[in-house]
Parts: structure tokens; sequence; C-alpha cells
């Protein structure tokens, strides 16, 4: 009896959620080497960032795959470069690009972060799952397949506007790493799916809070760096970002699970202005 309960019983559901995949973004931090640049005859300055500001203006004004500037607070670097492609060749060229331009030469890479736009749909992987396994379906097999690929078209045609954004015009950054920690005591990809749902809703319920204010662009990583996740967040305010990593702290997915890697603060800025921070000033947003 109970081996027969258990051949009807429905089949187990996906441990893992359905992700939307976007953009692929690069973040390049650097270093100014200020002795090799200020040693510099004043024309070869002059020939060199013009040629580095006529590049960095191509990759700024396209839209559909866009670069972005920052001045970056703190030692780990003077300058972040922000690049929001379609694909990995693209992000490639968008390296190489840069890597190529004379001016690359007084850059020291001080670290790099290569990740893709990514929307969890815990919601939705929920429910599609719990409907398919009430029918009897298996997961992997022909027909659970065609249901799942259908509900990720429909997902994709209304998320696409978040799947391929532009880098949001804000004056502040804040970018770091993340991942869900794994312990002897706790571990998030033991969790049910629906454990992991229901927190996620209430870690994303806090920054629902703060819409308006700042424009959150959470991007995987699993494959592809050294952490699980990149968060970046935008905003003009720059205290809204102590406030809301600071109140998402309290929530059990961060409180219980969140490790947090190093911080990036920058400014953002045109390239029009590149030739102000090389003279060690605050280049402005204009």
């Amino acid at each position: 009896m109970d081996a027969e309960k258990k051949n009807h019983a429905a089949p187990m559901a996906p441990a893992a959620p359905l992700t939307l995949d976007g953009s692929y973004i690069l973040h390049q931090m650097f270093r100014i080497r200020w002795s090799a640049w200020r040693a510099l005859a004043a024309s070869d300055q002059k020939n060199i960032l013009d040629r580095a500001t006529a590049m960095f203006t191509t990759i700024e004004q396209n839209k559909e795959e866009p670069s972005a500037l920052f001045s970056l607070l703190g030692h780990k670097g003077d300058l972040m470069v922000v690049h929001f492609r379609k694909n990995l060749d693209a992000i490639n060229h968008a390296e190489l690009r840069v890597a190529h331009s004379r001016l690359h030469e007084f850059f020291e890479p001080t670290t790099s972060y290569l990740s893709v736009v990514e929307l969890g749909l815990y919601e939705a992987s929920v429910k599609l799952y719990t409907e398919l396994r009430a029918r009897g379906l298996e997961p992997g097999t022909a027909e659970w397949n065609r249901e799942v690929e259908a509900e990720m078209a429909k997902q994709r045609q209304a998320a696409a506007p978040r799947l391929w954004p532009e880098i949001p015009p804000r004056r502040y950054l804040c970018f770091y790493p993340m991942n869900k920690l794994r312990g002897e005591a706790k571990n998030w990809y033991s969790e049910s799916i629906e454990e992991r749902q229901r927190m996620m809703r209430e870690h994303g319920m806090i920054g629902r809070r703060y819409a308006g204010r700042v424009i959150q662009i959470i991007s995987g990583s699993i494959g592809f760096d050294d952490w699980e996740w990149g968060v970046d967040l935008f905003a003009d305010d720059p205290l809204v970002f102590k406030k809301l990593v600071y109140e998402m702290r309290f929530d059990e997915a961060s409180a219980v699970y969140g490790l947090f890697g190093a911080f990036f603060v920058g400014l953002r800025f045109p390239a029009a202005q590149l030739g102000t921070l090389l003279e060690g000033k605050t280049p402005s947003f204009a």
C-alpha cells in the first residue's frame, strides 16, 4: 500500500527557480598611473586624451549596447568603466577596445567583474511547478519542457525592458558582489524552493519601498566570476545606498544567508569630462 502511494505521489519540483538572462555586464576598475601621466609633455597628453575621449564617447552613446565612466572613491581605484552588451563577444570587443587605446598604458587594472542581467522567477516558478506536478507531469519530460518554455516566452516578453536596460542616468553608482551563504548550520541551497520564494518575496518588498530613489540591476555571475551575483545601485542621493543596504541586512535572506564582497562607489561623468579627471579634478555629470 505504501509503495503504491509512493508510486502515485506527485513528482518532486526542481530545486532551481527559472531565470531570465539579458545583457552581459563587465565592470572594469583601474588605478591611474598619475606620475607617468604627469611626466608626459602637454602635446602628448592632448593627443592621447583626444583619442580616448573620442573612443569613450562613441561607446557611451550607443543606446543598444552602452558603456559609462565613473570616478571611483577610495583606494580601490580611480576609474570604473561599465559595459552593457548583448553577448560575450561584444563584451570582449569593448574590453579590447579600451585595452588598445593609448591611454590604457597609464591605467593599472585593480579588478574586474563579469556577470549577466538576471531576473529570478521564484513566484512564477513555484506556481508553474505546482500546476505541472498536480497534472502528474515529470520534470525533464517533453511535455514539462514545453510548458516551461511557453511560460518563459511569456515572461521574456513582459520583462524585455528590464533584461536589456540602459545604464541609468544617475550621478552615483554602488556596485558589489554577493553570495548566498553556505555553512554547517545554514545553507541557502538546501532550503526548499517554496521557502526560498518566501524569503525572496520579503527581500524584494524592502527594495520596492525605495522605488524612484534607487534603480537596482541584479546580475548573475555563477560560472562567470568569483561570486554568485553582482548588484548595481544607481541613485542621485548616495545616502540611499547606505539606507537600502542596511535595511536589507535585517531581512532573513540577507541576515542568515547573505555574504557580501567589496563595495565600489563611483560618480558618473560623460566621456567629454575625461580630461577633467586626468587633471585631478572632480568631473561634473553635465
